[in-house]
């Protein structure tokens, strides 16, 4: 938002984000933008485009300390009236934490996010395929492991390679570590499969992982489509945006880190009607990809929150925190909000995503939105001269790791 743009003042809102990666900043933006105030952010080493932040006041608080997370919130709105302050984050560890102690923050706070019935309803990745499967929405198959009885042997699994592996409870997998981790294992042979099962024995892994087919198509087969469920049990709001290129870190393989904001109609219908059915509410993003077999969408997963790249809403006309704060704090739910801009979303530097993008159409589309291209992370509201160095050298410090965790050639299935 240029300096000159007028800015909502909310000074009875106190704005507060969980997280201090990328995702933690958009939504310091989004809020920051949508309230006029300056966001308290919580964070026990946060990035230092969030410590450079002139908006952005952090309390470095270790988030594996419930008690002292919860405390520490506690005390940020002692004597406030209800309703009067925000409190969001972009993990999914985070969104089961906020859940579980909504009773202890609210009324002060407004906690955007499902209820727990909800949220175990769609965010493990067993219960969600079931509940597509009763929309008639088609996710990948899948062979469900138990891991607390890989000490007895190797699951049989009946799918071909190659194959996709991944945690089934997100907040299972952000509660361990260990060396190789990964978000998502892409599984070419019978040894890969076999090392990672070593893998998750050694780290004492227990919760329940999928083994999933792996649809074909590059990283801009991906679609993401971000929702808002209001109070009232209502989409209010809905955008969408087609990927163009994926992270390839292992730490971070499957983040997108460039997108085109585009409407997606028959995924919303779908979107909407998964998430009526169990009745959700608060902020989705779904993960979800073409299948260029028959050109079907595959449902792969559902984010119990808005999602790392969220400023992609923002970009294409829809402040999220803006519809969430005239829900949650307004009483005032509707309208309807859907995010219709065209836009190119990037953390890469112009070059390199034409660079790693091959298909003309796309090529076409980047060079015409190139110019008002948006990275949440440059908010002209930012004064700081050493932040703004600092994200042009982490903009092209991108060209070094695409040069070595570099896609794989097209025709070469990802996912």
């Amino acid at each position: 938002m240029p300096p000159s743009t007028r800015r909502p003042s909310r000074p009875d809102l106190l704005p507060v984000v969980i997280g201090g990666d990328i995702g933690g900043y958009a939504l310091a933006r989004q809020l920051h933008d949508a309230t006029g105030q300056r966001v308290t952010l919580l964070s026990p080493s946060p990035i230092e485009a969030i410590s450079l932040s002139s908006y952005i006041d952090v309390i470095h608080q270790d988030s594996r300390d419930e008690a002292g997370m919860v405390s520490r919130l506690r005390g940020l709105v002692a004597g406030r009236a209800e309703r009067s302050a925000v409190i969001i984050g972009n993990r999914d560890s985070t969104a089961q934490f906020l859940v579980a102690h909504r009773d202890e923050l609210e009324p002060e706070y407004v906690v955007p996010f499902p209820d727990v019935e909800a949220m175990n309803t769609l965010s493990d990745k067993v219960a969600f395929a079931a509940a597509c499967a009763d929309q008639g929405l088609r996710t990948p198959r899948q062979v469900v492991v138990d891991c607390s009885e890989l000490a007895d042997a190797d699951p049989r699994i009946d799918i071909p390679f190659p194959l996709v592996g991944k945690a089934a409870v997100g907040a299972d997998w952000d509660a361990v570590e260990f060396p190789g981790q990964r978000k998502i294992y892409f599984l070419d042979t019978p040894d890969e499969l076999a090392a990672l099962w070593e893998d998750l024995r050694g780290a004492g892994y227990r919760s329940t992982f999928l083994i999933q087919e792996r649809i074909p198509g590059d990283d801009d087969a991906m679609r993401s489509v971000t929702a808002y469920m209001a109070s009232n049990g209502e989409m209010t709001m809905i955008g969408s945006a087609r990927v163009l290129l994926e992270d390839h870190a292992p730490t971070l393989i499957g983040n997108p880190v460039a997108m085109i904001t585009q409407p997606f109609p028959e995924m919303w219908r779908g979107v909407e009607r998964l998430l009526t059915s169990v009745g959700y509410r608060g902020f989705a993003n779904f993960d979800i990809k073409i299948d260029p077999r028959g050109g079907d969408p595959v449902y792969f997963e559902l984010n119990p929150r808005i999602g790392r790249n969220s400023f992609y809403m923002s970009a294409a006309g829809v402040n999220p925190m803006v519809v969430m704060i005239r829900d949650l704090v307004d009483a005032r739910p509707g309208p309807r909000r859907e995010a219709v801009k065209e836009v190119l979303y990037s953390l890469l530097p112009r070059h390199l995503v034409l660079h790693q993008v091959d298909d003309p159409d796309l090529r076409r589309r980047v060079l015409r939105l190139a110019p008002r291209a948006v990275d949440p992370l440059l908010d002209p509201c930012e004064r700081s001269l050493r932040r703004r160095l600092l994200i042009s050298a982490q903009k092209l410090n991108h060209d070094r790791k695409f040069h070595r965790y570099h896609p794989r050639p097209l025709g070469l299935s990802r996912r």
